[in-house]
Formats: structure tokens, C-alpha cells, sequence
């Protein structure tokens, strides 16, 4: 099947069965890039409410670079990963400071801003400027491995520049935006990982997977290692509808995000030293169990041992010594809505 027919066949079949989501009734790069930052790693029906939310709230680029980013990650607070919200807000404070507010539309330009891939300058660069340029992500390469069975792993660095090379050499001049749009939604909703839906795909006929039944062997990559498990202790102290919390140094994991105190330790005896560091001015008897929390990131598994503790009177936040954390405060969560609070810190508040 020539390149021709290939986005010929594909584009028409995204042009009847493509979802209706609110990026994709826009050409504006601002948005594009907002909703592309926000779907890595994350499901787009858990995305769309968030969208939504940040585009009423930093409607343009201006008006996210001028955001406080402790409001900024209060928007994000429970879409995870964190990292993408604060290079997203660095990002945008360049455009605005070094492009005059106007987003770069070509691809070399886009990837000298903070946190912008080959991925999603692709993306914004075909989808709303309308260059040839490719794209792969997960679901891409996943289509691409199987239609041409590519036998590398696509974890390794040959597997990469494979599919890289294929999807460069596939996407057309005309309408490239549209192309990879419909490669990315073949993969979501077609191709699945598992149980890919072969009898709905249009590029059934050029599919060498599809032809020698090899669907669940592609694309080859190889297991993840096995998470290591980290064992903590987080204190949830309150007064009078206040809880104390302590907000993390920015970079780092879940930096600059707020949280009950928490340290590495296997139990509370353990942990009093490095809970008072971070902020627990509270006798280690006067903290009372309050349950357990896992909590499963990319990289480890985290189980919480969750104490908590009623105090009378709430104490002036001091100095903190216990890394990471900056520093702490008492904090009415029902009306103090602009800090970010990441998922993993609201399990461990409604455990305590």
C-alpha cells in the first residue's frame, strides 16, 4: 500500500468515526499544546473535565505565565505527574517573555521551549499550524509496529528511530494534522493493546500483524522492573477545621505541592524526629493511628502509615529542617482551594 493510500484510507475513516473532544474543535496552539501536555500518561476521558477547567480559568498563554504556580497546581491537583504543570507554567512565562505571547510554529522553535518533546512539537506543528511533521506516541507506535511488524523493542533506541522514520515517511503534506490525529485515535480506540478490534480497522488490509495473527506479539516492550516499595509515615494534625500542612521544594517528586508531613520510616517511633522537622509540633503519644494508604507511582509503590492527632491550639508554622519540605501552614482545605494537593495526599487527609 503506497504512502498515498495509507492516509487516504485513514483519513477518511477518522473523518466518521473520530470522538468529538474539545481540543479537537480548535486550531488554537495554545490549547493544543495544553490538552497534548495533559495526555501523556493519562486517559482522555480523566482529561477532559481538567481541560475544560484550565481553559476557563488561563484562557490564553498570557494569562497562564501570569498565574501563581501554587494556583496552577491547584487546577492540576489530582491529574498526577505533576512536573508536567510546572514546565507547562515555565513554558508559558517564555512565550510570553520571549515570543511576544505568540506560540512558535515550527518544530525546531517549539522544542527550545521548556518541556516540549519531538512528540508534542509535532503535534502542535501539524495540528494547528498545519506542518509536515510526525508524531509518535504510545497508541502511534503501537499501530505503526503492527501494520509494518516491526520485530524491535520500542523501548530500545533502534526501536524508536524505527518508528520514528516509518511515521516520518508516512505523514502527508496535506492536512498532516488531521493524519496524525487519526493515527492516534486508530491506536485509543481500534488497536488496542488487547483484543485490538481488527475487523473495525481500515488499514486492516496493509497489516502485517492482522495477517500472520500476531496482534498480541506486537509491539514488542520488554517488562517494566518491579516497582520498589517505599514504607512512610504521614501525620494529619488539625484544630478547629485546619489541617497542618507542609509544601514541598519545587523540583522532586510532587515538588511544590501541599501535604500532611510525611517521612520515610517504618514506624512511628521511627519517624517522630523527621515529623517534628517537617513540622509536627505534636507529642509522638498524642498521635493516634489512623489507617494505611498505597499509592502506585511509575517508579515505586508507596505504603503510608497514616497517624493523626487533634490539637487544642494551633502553633506559629516555624523553620523546617526535614527535607524536602520549605515550609508548612495551617490550612482550611474547604475554603483555601488555590494550593495543589496532589491524589496521594488526599487519600492519606481522608484516612486521618
Amino acid at each position: 500500500m503506497t504512502g498515498e493510500r495509507f492516509a487516504a484510507l485513514l483519513g477518511a475513516w477518522y473523518d466518521g468515526a473520530a470522538r468529538d473532544l474539545p481540543w479537537r474543535r480548535t486550531r488554537d496552539p495554545y490549547a493544543i499544546w495544553v490538552s497534548e501536555v495533559m495526555l501523556q500518561q493519562t486517559r482522555v476521558d480523566t482529561v477532559t473535565p481538567y481541560f475544560e477547567r484550565f481553559m476557563r480559568r488561563y484562557p490564553d498563554v498570557g494569562a497562564l505565565a501570569a498565574a501563581p504556580i501554587d494556583d496552577v497546581l491547584s487546577l492540576w491537583s489530582g491529574l498526577g505527574y505533576y512536573r508536567r504543570a510546572r514546565v507547562m507554567h515555565a513554558a508559558a512565562r517564555e512565550v510570553a517573555e520571549r515570543c511576544g505571547g505568540v506560540f512558535p510554529e515550527e518544530v525546531a522553535e517549539l522544542r527550545r521551549l521548556p518541556g516540549i518533546g519531538a512528540y508534542t512539537a509535532g503535534a502542535v506543528a501539524s495540528i494547528a499550524h498545519g506542518r509536515r511533521a510526525a508524531l509518535v506516541d504510545g497508541n502511534v507506535a503501537r499501530v505503526l509496529a503492527r501494520v509494518a511488524g516491526i520485530d524491535d523493542d520500542l523501548k530500545t533506541a533502534a526501536g524508536l528511530r524505527r518508528i520514528w522514520s516509518l511515521a516520518e515517511g508516512l505523514v502527508p503534506a496535506d492536512r498532516p494534522g488531521r493524519f496524525n490525529q487519526a493515527l492516534m485515535e486508530l491506536g485509543a480506540t481500534v488497536c488496542l493493546p488487547r483484543a485490538p478490534r481488527c475487523d473495525a480497522c481500515p488499514l486492516r488490509a496493509a497489516c502485517v500483524a492482522a495477517r500472520d495473527g500476531r496482534q498480541a506479539e506486537l509491539p514488542v516492550v520488554a517488562r517494566p522492573r518491579a516497582r520498589p516499595k517505599v514504607r512512610m509515615v504521614a501525620a494529619v494534625v488539625r484544630n478547629r477545621g485546619c489541617v497542618l500542612l507542609a509544601r514541598r521544594a519545587e523540583g522532586g517528586l510532587f515538588g511544590g505541592l501541599w501535604e500532611p508531613p510525611m517521612v520515610e520510616a517504618r514506624s512511628l517511633r521511627a519517624a517522630a524526629a523527621g515529623l517534628f522537622g517537617a513540622g509536627v509540633d505534636v507529642e509522638s503519644s498524642a498521635l493516634r493511628p489512623a489507617g494505611r494508604v498505597r499509592h502506585v507511582l511509575t517508579h515505586r509503590e508507596l505504603e503510608v502509615i497514616v497517624v493523626s492527632a487533634d490539637v487544642p491550639r494551633r502553633g506559629r508554622p516555624r523553620r523546617l529542617t526535614t527535607a524536602p519540605y520549605e515550609r508548612s501552614a495551617w490550612v482550611e482545605l474547604e475554603s483555601d482551594a488555590r494550593i495543589g494537593i496532589s491524589t496521594l495526599a488526599r487519600k492519606i487527609l481522608d484516612k486521618g
